[in-house]
């Protein structure tokens, strides 16, 4: 785990990306903590000095082997646990981007166990992090205004 995002003295900021493809977006499910068990979109911490379109691919190429085209933010997310004291022991600030598909199948790193091209509709009944489904609508919604690129 790195550094700081246990106990840690602020919030982390990550990013993800509700990668779209020919209609379907692309779901994997967390392989541990945090999420572990759940299904979400690839994305993972922005590193000092990187903008959020270069931590976008970086963290999607690390996770999926995939490249993808960021088009536009597509909301947030906040992630706060807390411990049996109370004291919080993760806080991440979550900013999923809308993405095109543009090369690649994925292969999955140790941080997920799964990964499946849903339609949106494919969400429902899967044991999801908070407001996927709401991020994927809005993700597709995007990609379809931005115009088809995959």
């Amino acid at each position: 785990m790195v550094e700081g995002r246990v106990y840690p003295t602020r919030p982390v900021l990550a990013v993800s990306a509700a990668i779209v493809r020919d209609g379907k977006v692309l779901i994997v499910r967390r392989a541990r903590p945090p999420a572990g068990g759940l299904y979400t979109l690839p994305g993972g911490g922005v590193e000092a000095g990187e903008t959020l379109v270069e931590a976008v691919k970086r963290e999607v190429h690390e996770e999926t082997s995939l490249m993808v085209e960021p088009v536009a933010l597509a909301g947030y997310r906040e992630a706060i646990g807390r411990d049996a004291e109370g004291r919080v022991e993760r806080h991440f600030v979550i900013l999923p981007f809308a993405a095109r598909w543009i090369a690649g199948e994925p292969v999955l790193n140790e941080e997920l166990s799964e990964a499946h091209w849903l339609a949106p509709a494919g969400i429902a009944g899967l044991e999801t992090t908070a407001g996927l489904a709401e991020i994927v609508a809005r993700a597709m919604a995007l990609v379809a205004t931005a115009g088809s690129g995959a």
